[in-house]
């Protein structure tokens, strides 16, 4: 039994989706297609060729979204933002009944009483910019900072909380390394420069929401922490590898202004020379870092396991969610701890977290119970509470995600959702881990000691 939970005061307690995750209707209303709806629409690309055309229709039925989140008691919301919707072609002219959209939505989450958290960009490029290069033209940072001042002028006035970038380590490796997300290229090569532009975006992005009016600015990046499966000196050298190209490959040029070492060691000949003032672009203060966990890795050396030569040793004692993630709360004050030890007292949000477990198509009756996503659910805000006891100055937590939804490249199959979606039928279901969420928000974590 834990006992005398109670989070901060003003601590948020909010859910997270992304645009083309969530939305459905990718096209509507003068919308420019993006990069995903591209690489969906490619045989091959997707599980059983799904799309995120419909998604959860949340397009349509925003209203009725909001309602349900004000029923889980939320006080947050972060959500992100179609670039090709607002700018169908990547830059100059706003589409007007895109933007108003968002307009709308933001409006609809403060009458529900819930602060709205925005994600300028969440891995959906607009197609017109990766015709000019994407991620691997310079001039992309500028554009971004140019959409990022059309959207915060418009919204600015009423959204505290920005985030520039969702997770730019897996845009690169999924999408340009691996190519097992869009825009779905394979090169080493690529890789390292599509990396470098999405920082600069980032720089320059926060540059543009601040002069715009923007109040608070930050960065969001998935973390896993790394544990050698032994003391043996090639296990602990493939585990600094893994951990500086998922871990730090983001974080050091952000607040210690350089690249780790171990990175010109995992590309070779790949690695290029970056120009110095780069990072003076790059390194801008952050009012806040976004925090996305999910699950850690144990690693041994494995030549074959490219590109760090690490390989993952699974743990048999241990749950693994059905996106085969291991389930094991305590790296998750692990490396909250971690980023305050090496990068300092930055705020922190917890801005995903969560748990994909089997649930079924269709539901009868009005909960779905799901005893796993439960247990992760409250085992992991017992981790987030010790990390705070210790000192992590963690300000807020998004769990992933209000609505089950398209799970990128995996489809519909993979359900990470508090609420239950009938994909045939749109019908909404709350299962038994947004009751949990929903007490333990209504006591301010009280409820995690029962």
């Amino acid at each position: 039994m834990t006992d005398s939970i109670r989070f901060p005061e003003r601590f948020l307690w909010g859910a997270a989706t992304s645009a083309y995750q969530v939305e459905g209707s990718p096209l509507a209303d003068g919308a420019g297609a993006s990069n995903w709806h591209r690489f969906a629409h490619t045989p091959g690309m997707t599980a059983n060729g799904e799309t995120g055309d419909v998604a959860c229709d949340h397009y349509r039925r925003m209203p009725e979204d909001v309602a349900l989140m004000r029923r889980l008691g939320l006080t947050a919301y972060r959500f992100s933002l179609a670039w090709g919707r607002v700018l169908p072609e990547g830059t100059g002219r706003v589409n007007a009944a895109g933007l108003g959209f968002y307009d709308r939505l933001v409006d609809q989450l403060l009458a529900a009483g819930i602060a709205p958290n925005a994600t300028l960009f969440h891995w959906d490029l607009p197609a017109a910019l990766e015709d000019r290069g994407g991620w691997l033209n310079r001039d992309i940072a500028e554009w971004f900072a140019a959409y990022a001042d059309t959207v915060v002028r418009r919204l600015g006035d009423r959204v505290a909380m920005w985030a520039t970038l969702n997770e730019p380590w897996v845009v690169t490796d999924g999408g340009y390394l691996h190519g097992t997300l869009a825009p779905g290229h394979r090169s080493p090569y690529e890789t390292p420069i599509a990396s470098h532009n999405l920082l600069r975006a980032h720089g320059l992005g926060l540059r543009a929401i601040r002069a715009a009016g923007g109040r608070q600015a930050g960065l969001v990046v998935n973390l896993e922490p790394k544990y050698a499966a032994s003391d043996r000196p090639e296990d602990q050298a493939a585990t600094r590898r893994a951990e500086a190209y998922m871990n730090r490959q983001y974080l050091d040029p952000v607040f210690l202004g350089g690249y780790p070492a171990e990175l010109a060691e995992i590309y070779g000949e790949a690695w290029p020379e970056f120009p110095a003032a780069d990072f003076d672009v790059i390194r801008a203060p952050l009012d806040f870092l976004g925090v996305n966990y999910y699950t850690r890795a144990v690693h041994r050396h494995e030549p074959r396991a490219w590109p760090v030569g690490a390989g993952r040793v699974r743990q048999p004692q241990h749950t693994y969610t059905s996106m085969d993630w291991e389930v094991y709360p305590q790296a998750f004050t692990d490396v909250l701890l971690w980023v305050k030890a090496r990068y300092g007292d930055c705020p922190l949000h917890i801005t995903e977290n969560g748990s994909a477990f089997y649930d079924p198509p269709t539901v009868e009756g009005e909960e779905l119970a799901d005893p796993l996503r439960v247990g992760y659910l409250r085992d992991h805000l017992r981790a987030l509470h010790r990390a705070i006891a210790a000192g992590a100055d963690v300000r807020g937590y998004f769990a992933w995600s209000p609505l089950d939804n398209f799970e990128w490249s995996a489809g519909y199959a993979k359900r990470f959702g508090l609420i239950h979606v009938d994909f045939a039928t749109q019908r909404r279901t709350f299962k038994a881990s947004a009751r949990l969420y929903a007490e333990v928000i209504r006591t301010h974590g009280a409820a995690l000691g029962a």
